[in-house]
């Protein structure tokens, strides 16, 4: 299974994410408070390069959705059909993130069945390790209903 790529930018994303926390970035320039995602040095508002962590209450809404038909990646096949949200956060929401929904933490991809997923669905942000990794792999924000 695939596992992020961790840069220096977007290393505190998976530290947090680690302890089962969703937190964005931030810029911590006073009078400007703007926050962003994807992680990056500057604040693309007033650039300045001062950044903080702000933590998130993890709910939001499903913004976008895909089934992928055929999987695009071999280990994949396996929990086809799955699928992947982009979620937009409640307090945020010009900032979407991309996932899972799944029925709990450490739940297959294709936990949810393809029928329940609908665009303005309310979701929960939730912690679990990849399945197949044996819980070794990093802990991935993924996605439950708030009202199964």
């Amino acid at each position: 299974m695939l596992t992020p790529v961790v840069d220096d930018d977007g290393a505190p994303f998976w530290e947090y994410a680690a302890r089962s926390e969703l937190r964005v970035q931030a810029c911590a320039e006073p009078g400007c408070g703007e926050l962003r995602f994807p992680p990056r040095p500057c604040c693309p508002h007033c650039h300045s390069f001062d950044s903080e962590w702000r933590r998130m209450s993890g709910r939001g809404r499903i913004w976008s959705y895909v089934i992928p038909h055929p999987p695009l990646l071999p280990d994949y096949a396996a929990q086809a059909p799955y699928n992947v949200i982009v979620v937009e956060l409640a307090e945020a929401p010009r900032i979407r993130l991309v996932g899972n929904l799944v029925s709990g933490p450490d739940a297959a991809l294709n936990s949810v069945a393809v029928e329940r997923i609908r665009i303005g669905a309310r979701v929960q942000v939730v912690f679990g390790t990849g399945v197949g990794d044996g819980g070794d792999g990093p802990r991935l924000p993924r996605w439950v209903l708030e009202r199964p």
